[in-house]
């Protein structure tokens, strides 16, 4: 009876809402992982050197659990902006009109995860949406652009047939400042949606997306091929990409979204599931997909002849496009994710498609961050540069 009474009062104690720090092996015989703090219905784990969160509710919930579990980074990631935005020389109200345009035509979902957010994170919400556009100001401040490449192979370049695919997110060394703040978070919303695992800096605008029916969506940059026109009154494409994750179980549902959402400046998608991959090569005025048997691959420029280009591409893009589709050739019918994962430690320099602190444009470049993921079982491996693969099962943290 003791124990009853004291149980009763520890309750009335520590709130609903308080995060509660939790053994080192807690929660790791269901998950590999180690379990650190829970927030509600979320809770974060370390996977080797990356934060994972893992988040259940509505939109708003899982907002507040974001923002309390991850609060610490948050803040910080917050005020490294703050002070490189003045130090450059750019006022709060133009840095918060970048974000406001970036997120103001978000579907409400997107919204309510932010706003939740801030109610306990400690930054408002219009701080909260600065760091959501962040990166891409400050990547902006240095005229700097993305880089990227892509490969997905299935049948019989791989060992049970089904897709196992890859992306590289290159950008300038001067991004390796967002480095500390690499998430792996997991979305379980409770209105019968999809589950969607993002990574990226936490709070920021994610740009490689897999969901709990095995779907997979990831970005290249295509201006030197689609061109730097811009048009008002869509929304960001890439913001796009969450609530598609949200909404599509199957490859015809995911095709038909991205097909029918116009892009407000060019981009190159790539889109996979458990059998097949597409990439989409899209302007604001036209958008193609292509389709190979097995193999597909994409870095910075369109593919597609029937562009008639009359700008010849980048070398260091055909070159990395050349390498990813050469060696799948070589490992053609063994390439399984650790396989992948050996293709893609291969450097530019070395016949492969990652740069590590290679010059490029003037500026020394790295493969920023990777991301190997195998649609049919869930099985992601991510790395950031300059640190270990880290491999992670998330059909178990869709299922919580």
């Amino acid at each position: 009876m003791k124990l009853l009474y004291l149980l009763i009062a520890l309750a009335l104690v520590v709130p609903a809402t308080a995060i509660v720090l939790t053994s080192e092996n807690a929660g790791a015989a269901d998950t590999g992982l180690k379990q650190v703090a829970t927030f509600g219905n979320g809770t974060r784990y370390e996977a080797g050197s990356y934060p994972v969160v893992v988040l259940s509710g509505t939109y708003r919930e899982m907002g507040r659990q974001y923002g309390a579990l991850m609060k610490d980074e948050l803040q910080a990631e917050y005020e490294m902006l703050r002070s490189h935005f003045t130090a450059s020389g750019y006022t709060e109200t133009e840095v918060g009109e970048f974000a406001r345009e970036a997120t103001v035509l978000q579907a409400k979902r997107m919204k309510e995860i932010r706003a939740g957010i801030a109610e306990t994170s400690g930054l408002t919400v219009e701080e909260v949406d600065v760091l959501y556009e962040g990166p891409i100001v400050y990547l902006v401040t240095y005229g700097a652009k993305a880089g990227c490449s892509f490969v997905a192979v299935w049948g019989n370049y791989t060992p049970d047939g089904s897709v196992v695919l890859s992306r590289n997110y290159d950008l300038p060394d001067v991004f390796s400042v967002f480095h500390p703040y690499y998430t792996l978070a997991v979305y379980n919303p409770t209105d019968g949606s999809n589950g969607v695992a993002t990574f990226g800096p936490a709070g920021a605008r994610p740009e490689t997306l897999m969901n709990s029916a095995g779907l997979f969506i990831a970005d290249d940059n295509a201006e030197d091929s689609g061109g730097a026109l811009q048009i008002a009154g869509r929304p960001d494409l890439i913001g796009e990409f969450f609530r598609l994750m949200l909404d599509y179980s199957d490859m015809e549902g995911l095709d038909a979204g991205i097909m029918t959402t116009r892009a407000d400046c060019a981009w190159i998608v790539n889109a996979a599931g458990p059998d097949r991959a597409y990439s989409y090569e899209e302007t604001v005025y036209d958008i193609k997909r292509r389709e190979e048997p097995g193999v597909i691959a994409a870095a910075n420029h369109f593919v597609d002849p029937s562009w008639r280009l009359a700008v010849p591409p980048a070398e260091h893009s055909t070159t990395r496009y050349d390498n990813l589709l050469r060696l799948a050739e070589e490992s053609k019918g063994s390439i399984d994710g650790e396989r992948m994962v050996e293709i893609r430690d291969v450097l530019l320099q070395d016949g492969g498609a990652t740069f590590r602190h290679s010059m490029l444009e003037g500026m020394p470049y790295s493969t920023d961050h990777q991301v190997i993921f195998v649609p049919k079982t869930r099985t992601l491996w991510m790395k950031v540069v300059d640190r270990d693969w880290q491999k992670v099962e998330l059909d178990p943290l869709f299922s919580v």
